[in-house]
């Protein structure tokens, strides 16, 4: 009798005679059983390593220091110096917001800005005897302190601490436009940037909060290096430490000026 069901119906003769000719062959089973496992494919690019960041950070640091160097060695004219400050400004301010991590957009950053760092620095020294040496020292002082306490979790970077530090970044921007304005009027203006009590306390502010956004950097790189960046993330991570170290240089800089002799 032909069977109605489906299944035995696919066959020829009421016989199973389909499935035989569907059933896997040993070397089809022997195939099947070779295939590895599925595993995720691998990441199209290399993951940033600290080490990545430290060799950025010393070719950024390195162009900066070289620019510096020649503006002070050549004597760059102050106009030029403005001028060059203005260029790093533009080129920062792209850096910054479009989180570029372009080697030559970052480089040519440093290398104006060492120009006038060199110049600043210069003129410093022509009236302070030794302070450039002072301020240098000063801001690696700052450094490695920073990155002990970061190191040592005393402090810790939170997303309540971030925007602590960038309002009080933005503020003291302010503060240094307005009391820019008012010098228009009135000599000194509001006596920020002053040889006083007040211009102490600002610059000694001002100070840390290049030391915050020092904390900041080496969160950034911690948490990039954890997450799995890419390498070329490691150029934004070296701009990060430049602009702060930068910041505290000049910050010290000017502090150290109120409290040396000009003889």
């Amino acid at each position: 009798m032909e069977s109605k069901n489906p299944v035995f119906s696919r066959s020829r003769g009421g016989q199973v005679g389909g499935w035989a000719a569907q059933a896997p062959s040993p070397e089809h089973l022997q195939n099947m059983y070779d295939v590895p496992s599925y595993a995720p494919p691998a990441p199209a690019y290399r993951a940033m390593t600290i080490d990545d960041v430290v060799v950025r950070g010393f070719m950024t640091l390195g162009t900066l220091v070289l620019g510096a160097a020649a503006a002070w060695y050549f004597n760059v004219p102050v106009g030029a110096a403005v001028a060059s400050a203005m260029v790093a400004l533009v080129l920062g301010l792209i850096a910054s917001f479009k989180q570029s991590t372009s080697p030559a957009l970052i480089l040519g950053y440093a290398l104006f800005e060492g120009v006038f760092l060199g110049t600043i620095s210069h003129l410093y020294e022509s009236v302070y005897n030794g302070i450039v040496l002072q301020a240098i020292l000063g801001t690696a002082f700052a450094f490695g302190g920073v990155l002990t306490v970061y190191a040592l979790r005393v402090v810790r970077v939170t997303p309540k601490f971030t925007k602590f530090v960038i309002a009080a970044a933005i503020s003291a921007l302010g503060l240094m436009l307005v009391n820019w304005i008012v010098s228009f009027f009135v000599v000194g203006g509001l006596g920020l940037r002053t040889d006083g009590p007040l211009g102490w306390i600002f610059s000694v502010a001002m100070i840390l909060v290049g030391c915050f956004f020092l904390l900041l950097d080496f969160d950034a790189v911690e948490q990039g290096v954890k997450q799995g960046a890419p390498e070329k993330f490691a150029w934004q991570c070296a701009f990060g430490l430049t602009l702060s170290l930068v910041w505290i240089y000049l910050e010290v800089l000017r502090f150290i000026s109120y409290f040396t002799s000009n003889d």
